[in-house]
Order: C-alpha cells, then sequence, then structure tokens
C-alpha cells in the first residue's frame, strides 16, 4: 500500500485506546464547565493509518460542512478541539440548541454528503448522554462496500482492508470531481 492515497503511519490499538479515553476526557470537561450538546467529530477509517493527507482533506470537508450547517440553522457553537493527531483528526464542538434536532441534521450530513459515510459526527446531549442514530428515529449506518449494517460488517471483518480503502478513494474521487468539475 505504498504511494497511494493511503500512506501514513500506523498507529497500535494501545495508541488509538489512549486516544479515545482522551477524547471521552476533553468532552466530559467541556460538559462540566457548560452543559451544552457536544459534536465529536471523527472519522470513519478502517485499518492502522489514521493520519494521511487524504485522510486529512476528508476532516477539513467535515469540519467546514459541520459549521456551514450550523450557521444555516443559526446555532451558536464554541469550537474547544480541532486537529490532527496520528490516530486521526478530531474536533469536538459545543452547539446552543438541541441535542436531537442536532443529531437529526448531523445523521443528514453524514447521509447526504458525498464524503458523509466517511464522517463520524457523534452527539452528546447537556448530561453527557450519547444520542444514537436509532434514538432519533433513523436506521443504523450502511456498510461501506455493502448494503448491510456497518457495526455487524466491522465485527465480523466482512470485507479486506484493501476492499474498504478502494471504497474511500472511489468515494474521494467521485466527490473530488464533483468539486472540480474542469
Amino acid at each position: 500500500m505504498t504511494g497511494t492515497k493511503r500512506d501514513g503511519i500506523a498507529i497500535d490499538l494501545q495508541a488509538l485506546l489512549a486516544s479515545r479515553d482522551a477524547r471521552a476526557a476533553r468532552r466530559a470537561s467541556c460538559l462540566a464547565k457548560r452543559r451544552q450538546p457536544t459534536i465529536t467529530l471523527t472519522l470513519v477509517m478502517p485499518g492502522p493509518v489514521k493520519d494521511s493527507p487524504l485522510i486529512r482533506t476528508i476532516a477539513e470537508v467535515a469540519r467546514h460542512e459541520t459549521l456551514a450547517m450550523l450557521a444555516r440553522r443559526g446555532w451558536g457553537y464554541d469550537i474547544h478541539f480541532n486537529t490532527d493527531l496520528p490516530t486521526g483528526p478530531e474536533s469536538l464542538y459545543q452547539v446552543d440548541g438541541d441535542a436531537a434536532l442536532l443529531k437529526r441534521a448531523l445523521v443528514a450530513l453524514e447521509d447526504n454528503h458525498p464524503l458523509g459515510r466517511l464522517w463520524d459526527l457523534d452527539v452528546h446531549d447537556a448530561d453527557g448522554q450519547a444520542l444514537s442514530r436509532s434514538s432519533v428515529g433513523d436506521p443504523p449506518r450502511r456498510c461501506l462496500v455493502c448494503d448491510a449494517d456497518a457495526r455487524a460488517c466491522g465485527r465480523s471483518r466482512t470485507h479486506a482492508l484493501d476492499e474498504l480503502w478502494s471504497k474511500i478513494e472511489t468515494l474521494y474521487d467521485q466527490w473530488l470531481g464533483q468539486a472540480n468539475p474542469d
């Protein structure tokens, strides 16, 4: 996988778990200071490489589209964390708005943007409770490759890493073609 859009430094499971714990601690700290719905923006990137130029571009699009949606809806927000880490891009926003309406709007972004399937836009309410897709009446995410439930495919490792990355690259190339039609 050298010389492709997948190039980057592989991280191990310990680093990934430590990153998840740090993300949860940052969110808890924000919620302790101000009880408002919180968006945690990360990406869906299979395999050990979580940071690369391609991944950073996808994250920048996710950040831009998320903040544009908040502005369109008139929801004020504060950016508490916004960086690219070896374990992947992360952003943390607190929003003046209803958590369920926020989750529905973010699900719509994930479902309707050409790169949205690669985004993980989580919402926690003012009490720190995570809102799932089902909690706002939406079905679970579909697999990147097939139409099955994404979690089921992920748990069973139904698809090879190369197959998943091929789909990611295709989604990116299609979006790039739409964004730059020349």
